[in-house]
């Protein structure tokens, strides 16, 4: 439930920083520019081709198939099947254990901050796909039905332990989605590429012999502005923002953070998450976790991680916007100065 960074926006990125289609980089590779829709967003990809291969059909039909198993606004989905079963789901596709095994990683690493369970409270709380009054939501009975233990996986089937149990990967699965893309170049002898979906991104190799691809961070706080650029390698890069994704009702402001240990809509000073992994599946469950953690505990669980790297935008104890970056991407990262 936490905002991605706009599609527009990314796109006016790749605009910015990557070359003209008809471009041709070291080693006279042609640059293929292919771009679609998924998942209820957009997708743009660009990678060289000495063959010089359009692989949208290709690409499409991957994409379709992720939906089909795990987009929850399709009523034939795999996890709707599951979500409205009352025991157990034999997988159909080859995606649902992958993102079930990385969802209990990042679960057991955060102390239960992300958990796909919590569907149930997003739900009554007034984030899911119906609008709902979250005052009338009675929380404390819902956190029967949250929690890893109340789900058991193999890799061939999962199963609830109650019939009320329900699973979102929305916070995780985006950014799987690109790192099956980026596989499927790979195994097309393609390994400089960006691959972007929804606003998570994939890149390979570099733009050009000695140039990295430049992915844009949005200002919190501007839509539409860049707040920094990230140089990127051979590295994943998610953002997620929680500066637009809240209601208010009956006066009230309702926050779409969600702690899946309390049922509680948290306040946070962060405004804007962006991680860096080696896959974006990775990159994307752990910037949704980092909002559920707040600022101090994510800031002191990143001191304690060699393969993850973080920009955090917050706003201070004087109310002023500043920003948090790990070690390892300080040399990569260069924040745009705002009038």
């Amino acid at each position: 439930m936490i905002l991605k960074i706009p599609v527009a926006f990314i796109l006016m990125v790749f605009q910015m920083f990557v070359p003209p289609v008809n471009a041709k980089a070291a080693g006279n590779e042609p640059l293929i520019s292919i771009s679609g829709e998924a998942q209820g967003t957009t997708y743009h990809i660009k990678y060289f081709d000495r063959q010089n291969r359009n692989f949208k059909v290709q690409i499409d039909s991957i994409l379709s198939d992720f939906d089909k198993c795990l987009s929850l606004y399709r009523k034939d989905s795999e996890i709707v099947a599951f979500n409205n079963s009352t025991g157990s789901h034999r997988f159909r596709s080859d995606y649902f254990y992958p993102v079930l095994q990385k969802s209990l990683e990042i679960y057991a690493a955060t102390n239960g901050a992300f958990d796909p369970t919590i569907m149930p409270l997003t739900e009554a709380l007034g984030f899911g796909a119906k609008r709902t009054d979250p005052e009338l939501a009675n929380v404390d009975s819902l956190l029967q039905y949250v929690g890893f233990d109340k789900i058991n996986f193999n890799a061939d089937s999962i199963s609830k332990v109650n019939a009320g149990v329900r699973i979102d990967m929305n916070g995780i699965a985006q950014g799987y989605s690109v790192d099956i893309v980026s596989t499927f170049l790979r195994s097309r002898d393609i390994n400089r590429f960006m691959v972007e979906i929804g606003g998570e991104v994939v890149c390979s190799g570099n733009k050009d012999e000695n140039l990295p691809w430049v992915a844009g961070i949005e200002n919190p706080l501007k839509r539409g502005q860049l707040f920094a650029t990230a140089k990127l390698s051979n590295l994943a890069m998610t953002t997620a923002g929680n500066y637009n994704n809240h209601f208010t009702r009956n006066g009230r402001v309702f926050n779409h953070i969600i702690n899946p240990k309390t049922g509680s809509m948290e306040e946070t000073s962060l405004l804007s998450v962006t991680v860096f992994a080696k896959d974006a599946m990775t990159a994307d469950g752990y910037d949704t976790a980092f909002f559920v953690m707040g600022l101090d505990a994510t800031k002191e669980f990143l001191s304690t991680q060699n393969d993850l790297e973080a920009y955090l935008i917050y706003t201070d104890e004087k109310g002023k916007t500043a920003s948090y970056v790990t070690k390892g991407m300080k040399d990569f990262i260069k924040e745009i100065p705002n009038p």
